[in-house]
């Protein structure tokens, strides 16, 4: 059995202006959660020369000394990622959720239109 919501326009237009301010505010979370992994990416990039040029030995052996020194800062600049793919992916939903609010609004006006309500 499925349940039907009804909305009315006013509903509508709210919920639209609600989606509208939280893609507003998650441009400002995005872009946070880049500069974050951004920096953790620099510092990631820096600790793993560092511990390359700093390790004796032949080549391979500087670089998995490396990579063995640098886990933490492999792991800070992982989350920081993951924080940021998750954030652009709940914006690109909430542009979803709009463009589908839009649509129940462009459904409901034309819907009133054809019943003749709103008119003068």
């Amino acid at each position: 059995m499925t349940v039907q919501v009804m909305h009315n326009p006013v509903d509508v237009e709210q919920r639209i202006r609600d989606v509208s301010e939280r893609i507003s505010n998650g441009v400002s979370v995005c872009d946070r959660r880049y500069r974050v992994f951004l920096e953790a990416d620099r510092a990631y990039d820096a600790a793993f020369a560092r511990a390359y040029m700093g390790h004796p030995g032949a080549a391979h052996e500087k670089r998995y000394a490396a990579e063995l020194a640098t886990t933490a800062e492999r792991e800070a600049r992982d989350t920081a990622d993951a924080a940021y793919r998750y954030a652009d992916r709940q914006a690109r939903a909430l542009q979803d959720e709009l463009r589908a609010w839009q649509s129940v609004g462009a459904s409901m006006r034309a819907m009133y239109a054809v019943a003749g309500v709103g008119e003068r």
